[in-house]
This record gives C-alpha cells, structure tokens and sequence, in this order.
C-alpha cells in the first residue's frame, strides 16, 4: 500500500474492533455521567499511580512529553466538558465556554509543535521511525490555519435530551474534514508507525457520530475517543510496536509529501471561506457565529433543542 506496508486480515480486523469500540465507550460515557467520571477521572488516577510509570516511560514509544501532554490534555477536555454539560450556570456563563476552544487549541498546537520539532529527525526516535521533511513544516501550517478558523464558541449550548450533550453548532463538517485531514497527517509524520490505529481509526471514531449519531456535539466525541485510545496506548505501547496486530508505515517520502499536502490545502479552502465570510458579513470570530446562515448549523440547533 502507498501509506502502509501490506495488511493481514488479522490487521483489518483489529482495525474494525478499535474503531467499534472506541465508538461504544463515547456512547456509553456520553450517555451516562457515572461512567464518564469513572472512565475520565477515576481510571487514569489508578493508571497515573500504578501502571503508567512502567510502561510509559522514558524507554517507550509513548514516552514522550507529547505523549503525556496529549493524555492528560485530552482527560482535561474530558472533565471540563462533562463540568459545563452538568452545571447549568456553567454551561451559559461566557468565560466557561472559553475552556473548549482553548482545549481544542492547545491539543492542536502540542502537535504544531511537535510536528516543527520532527522536522529534524531522521532516523529512530523514542523507538519510532520519523522522517523529518518540508512535510511537517507544511502540515505545521495547516494545524496554525485550523486554530485560526475555530469559531461560534460562545453559540456553545447543551442538548435538551437525556445524554446533555455539549453541542457547538458551528462546528461544521467542512472544519470537521479540515482537522480530520489535518491530524491524520500530523501522526503519519511524527508517529507513522501508530497512524494506522491513532490517525485512521481514531479519527473516524469520533467522525462517524459527528455525522450520524449525534450531531454538533463533534468536541465532545473527539476528546472522548482520544483521551480513551490514549489511555490504552500508554498502558500497551507493544499493541502498536510489536504485536501480531501492528501496521507499520511505508516511510514513503511521497506519501509523508502528499498527505501533509493534502492538508495544508484543505485548511487553507477553509480558511479562505470562513474569513470571506467574516469580512463579508463584518462578523466578529471572537463574539459570534460565523455560519449560522447555512443549513447544517439551522439542522444541528433544531434537533438538539428537541426534548
């Protein structure tokens, strides 16, 4: 394959399982505030004390800063989440809705950042190959164009049925692709090897019910999905590197290229519409939505108004 070095059915499979499951753990924490505080808060504290420290450590694959800053990151998400979504003052108080964007932001800088650092490595890094290139200094662009096009926060609302969702109406599937294309390249530059589980099957696992399951509330989805794949991958780092169920990359430089290519482009489409339409329309990012005009925001605000 021109991503991946060839796959077994065992590796497809495994693929299916980890994108199943990460979906039926973000239904199952999103639904219910007593599994969300066990999974988000009570497990990592166990993991943090007890297994953590043994297997990611500084001789891991997931050793990294990065690697510790993304999970903890991603829990932070998590509570701050579940806080606004169960705190009816909290969930309209203007500086509250600030934490997601910032979460969202921050989560994308680490891998900016990462990405810029990985320019220069060459070689075996943390027991990952990298193969540093323009590639990263492309994609580090894209993630800077995805922060700057993150908009509509403070139209930030919970839903009105049982699951009390956190839903950003603005948060529109072209952004939504944008990042997809985004991250997906971000870990096939800095952790090629891992890009098969963290980057394809991740990603679709909070994508898919942003899209058909429950609309708006893509945030939400995301950190869930990646604050549990990142628990997992700190306390199995071998499921990735040596087991019979790893995938490793092509380390093909043309496909490191295109990937990153692909999008940088992608972002830069999105940040050419969203900033067409706040001078178009004289919008201010900072204090309102951007795209409330169109169609899919109007679908997202009336389903989930529904009691």
């Amino acid at each position: 394959m021109f991503l991946f070095q060839p796959l077994n059915h065992e590796q497809i499979i495994m693929w299916f399982i980890i994108l199943l499951g990460l979906i039926v753990i973000n239904e199952l924490t999103r639904r219910s505030k007593y599994v969300g505080i066990f999974v988000f808060i009570i497990l990592p504290i166990f993991l943090t004390i007890f297994l953590w420290p043994k297997t990611a450590g500084k001789d891991s694959s997931v050793g990294t800063w990065f690697h510790w800053a993304k999970v903890y990151s991603a829990l932070a998400g998590c509570i701050g989440f579940m806080i606004i979504r169960y705190n009816k003052k909290l969930s309209k108080n203007k500086y509250a809705l600030m934490f997601p964007p910032f979460i969202l932001s921050l989560n994308i800088m680490e891998a900016v950042i990462r990405d810029f650092q990985c320019f220069n490595y060459n070689g075996i890094v943390n027991g990952v190959m990298i193969i540093g290139g323009p590639w990263n200094i492309l994609n580090g662009i894209a993630g800077i164009l995805n922060i700057i096009t993150i908009s509509g926060w403070m139209g930030i609302f919970i839903s009105k049925d049982k699951s009390e969702d956190m839903i950003w109406p603005d948060q529109l599937w072209f952004w939504i692709i944008a990042y997809d294309l985004w991250n997906f390249a971000y870990v096939y530059n800095c952790v090629s090897d891992h890009s098969y589980y963290a980057g394809l099957a991740l990603l679709i696992s909070c994508t898919i019910p942003a899209f058909f399951i429950k609309k708006g509330a893509w945030l939400q989805h995301r950190a869930h999905t990646l604050a549990v794949w990142m628990m997992f991958a700190m306390s199995f780092p071998y499921f990735e590197d040596i087991s019979r169920f790893a995938v490793k990359s092509s380390h093909n430089k043309s496909a490191l290229f295109v990937v990153s290519l692909i999008s940088f482009l992608s972002n830069i489409a999105v940040f050419i519409y969203h900033y067409y339409k706040i001078i178009k329309f004289n919008k201010n990012p900072f204090k309102e939505e951007i795209h409330n005009d169109l169609k899919a925001y109007k679908k997202i605000v009336e389903i989930n108004n529904l009691s």
